[in-house]
């Protein structure tokens, strides 16, 4: 069995964003998403703090302290780039002018609920940032997360138990183990990572898995 790892979770969720879509990256695994932009396309990657066009990471040293993305980490920009109020930011996300969301997860259930916020325990430290925002706003919610935590639980269930995100708004999910479309009838299969097979994928989703279409 050979999972993938953050980047190639990343590089993998990248081939499948079209070419000339307005993006926006969460916080974590999500923000990986920018050191990838397949051969022929352009892909303008938003921030919510006031960054439209934002490049990834900058090499050890060369970075600005003063550019940053929404998790306080230092990003580049790209030529062309626009900076603006993080107001006017909000304004994009809200009018629904971002075509595509890529956001980490706690749990996401086989309805396309979201929880990647809080686990509403007494100690959780809330941290919603604008994630409700950017799931009531963006056409589309690709969802980037390891399929388990760290302790073997499986993170795509039946419902959600933690404090939810949204209701019904994730269209696909990415993890180191598969690539799985939320539909009408529960998740579906559409990709396998190398090496695993859908009965182990199976055993660490806490809901049924319907196979890949022919």
């Amino acid at each position: 069995m050979s999972a993938l790892s953050r980047d190639d979770m990343a590089k993998r969720l990248a081939q499948d964003i079209p070419s000339g879509s307005y993006v926006n990256l969460g916080i974590g695994i999500p923000e990986l998403v920018a050191k990838y932009v397949p051969e022929g396309r352009e892909f303008i990657y938003h921030t919510e703090n006031g960054l439209l066009g934002m490049g990834p990471a900058p090499k050890e040293g060369e970075g600005d302290p003063e550019l940053i993305n929404a998790g306080k980490k230092q990003v580049t920009a790209l030529q062309g780039a626009a900076y603006f109020h993080h107001a006017d930011s909000f304004a994009m996300i809200r009018g629904g002018h971002l075509d595509l969301c890529v956001l980490g997860a706690l749990q996401v259930s086989k309805e396309g609920d979201l929880a990647n916020w809080s686990t509403g325990a007494p100690d959780a430290i809330p941290a919603v940032g604008g994630a409700m925002d950017l799931v009531a706003g963006v056409k589309s919610i690709y969802v980037l997360t390891q399929h388990t935590t760290k302790n073997g639980e499986p993170k795509l269930v039946e419902s959600c138990t933690y404090p939810l995100t949204g209701v019904g708004v994730v269209n696909r999910i990415y993890t180191d183990l598969a690539v799985i479309d939320v539909t009408d009838e529960g998740f579906r299969l559409v990709e396998l990572s190398p090496g695993v097979d859908f009965e182990y994928v199976q055993e660490r989703t806490d809901a049924p898995l319907l196979p890949m279409k022919d």
